[in-house]
């Protein structure tokens, strides 16, 4: 079991939301912190235009704010610190091998310059190894619910199984919203993937059991939504802390590499976001 949380940093607000989100996350879960700097080698030592500190002295002094950011935070966390040189995606990819959760801010400066719920940070959530965390701004409202979009794939058990460890971490209760057939005849929305198989969601309740029988003490409601549910979790984000969802699924989930409602919903939520894949699958 991965016993850390990742956090990428670059000085800009977003990651710094980012970062308390993963410190709390951390502490939560009683895993420690790693805080990571991505120095892409092509950005000079000396940039003409920031002044006379090296881009090394920046990131160590980021690191330090960092971790005394998170310490004050969390008080007690284990928290250290390092700069990793590379492109931002693989290097990231790279921390997620041996992560619990890689944690990240919707968009960034510097090194997460393409962090805008572009390619960069899609990329990510579409290759990583484990978790993958959007956090998109402060937590002004704790609502004690966490949300979880659920088809029966693969991705999406793994998705449930992260839900249910983030919920009875917080004492939290479990939304599980997933998605019933459109009617015989009824159009079929562009770029959204097949239907669900037919029966498919008459069988969800039972294949749910065993999950949250394995987690008694956090209450669940499952929601049945008609057509595609990207709507229905973005709905659902305004009144959680967290939305997980997998990678990729099937039916209504469906996907190529990154689904049409994990890709939706990184885009619509109101709240973190994360992405689950299972961690054999690597491509």
């Amino acid at each position: 079991m991965s016993t850390h949380v990742v956090v990428g940093v670059d000085g800009s607000e977003q990651s710094a939301l980012a970062l308390d989100w993963a410190a709390a996350d951390a502490a939560r879960r009683r895993k420690a912190l790693r805080v990571v700097y991505v120095r892409e080698p092509w950005i000079p030592e000396y940039p003409a235009s920031r002044g006379h500190d090296s881009l090394t002295e920046r990131a160590e002094e980021l690191l330090r704010r960092s971790a005394r950011r998170a310490r004050e935070h969390a008080p007690g966390l284990e928290v250290t610190t390092a700069v990793v040189t590379g492109a931002v995606v693989e290097r990231l990819r790279a921390e997620s091998e041996n992560a619990d959760t890689v944690v990240v801010g919707s968009r960034g400066l510097g090194g997460f310059a393409g962090l805008a719920l572009g390619s960069t940070g899609l990329g990510l959530a579409g290759h990583a190894h484990g978790p993958i965390v959007v956090v998109r701004g402060p937590a002004r409202v704790r609502h004690d619910e966490i949300a979880v979009g659920y088809d029966g794939s693969e991705d999406a058990e793994c998705a449930v199984e992260y839900a249910l460890e983030q919920a009875q971490a917080r004492q939290a209760r479990l939304r599980v919203i997933y998605g019933r057939r459109l009617p015989v005849g009824a159009p079929h929305p562009a770029g959204f993937g097949p239907l669900p198989p037919a029966g498919i969601e008459d069988d969800i309740p039972r294949r749910l059991r065993p999950w949250l029988e394995k987690y008694p003490g956090v209450a669940a409601v499952l929601v049945a939504v008609t057509g595609h549910p990207v709507p229905a979790l973005a709905a659902a984000s305004r009144a959680a802390d967290l939305v997980v969802v997998g990678s990729r699924g099937l039916g209504g989930f469906a996907t190529a590499l990154l689904g049409s409602v994990s890709h939706g919903v990184l885009h619509r939520a109101h709240c973190p976001v994360a992405v689950v894949r299972p961690r054999e699958r690597t491509s």
